[in-house]
């Protein structure tokens, strides 16, 4: 199983929302979306864990090495909605990853930032951030 993933570009911060399990065999495709989100954003990234169905070791060492890849970019990276069954335990090189219990959470700790332009993978079907609009 692999992951499906949405990055949306808001005044400011990036959120890139996972959906599927990050294990070994979706590492390199998160890999790829955080260098999306670092082309495409500005600001914190705010990594959207809400359709993860959990994840393994090296999917937690992933979003550690996210942070330190978007902190080489003057970003910071943070979670929402960790999944059940674990949480990421960074080591001593990795920078403070703030933690949200969930994405409206997160959204709030920033203000009010409309979508500007959202990405996705071809099977991306989560529906929207709650109380968004449907983009055209």
């Amino acid at each position: 199983m692999t992951i499906e993933w949405r990055y949306t570009t808001r005044r400011d911060l990036g959120v890139l929302s996972l959906a599927g399990y990050l294990g070994p065999d979706a590492t390199d495709r998160f890999t790829g979306a955080v260098g999306w989100a670092v082309a495409r954003g500005t600001g914190p990234v705010i990594l959207d864990l809400t359709g993860l169905l959990g994840w393994s070791a090296g999917g937690q060492i992933a979003v550690a090495q996210a942070a330190r890849r978007l902190a080489e970019h003057g970003r910071r990276l943070e979670l929402a909605a960790i999944p059940a069954d674990g949480s990421l335990v960074p080591d001593a090189t990795c920078p403070a990853v703030p933690v949200h219990c969930d994405l409206a959470a997160a959204l709030a700790a920033h203000g009010d930032h409309g979508t500007i332009k959202q990405w996705s993978t071809d099977d991306w079907a989560a529906p929207q951030d709650p109380g968004e609009p449907a983009l055209t």
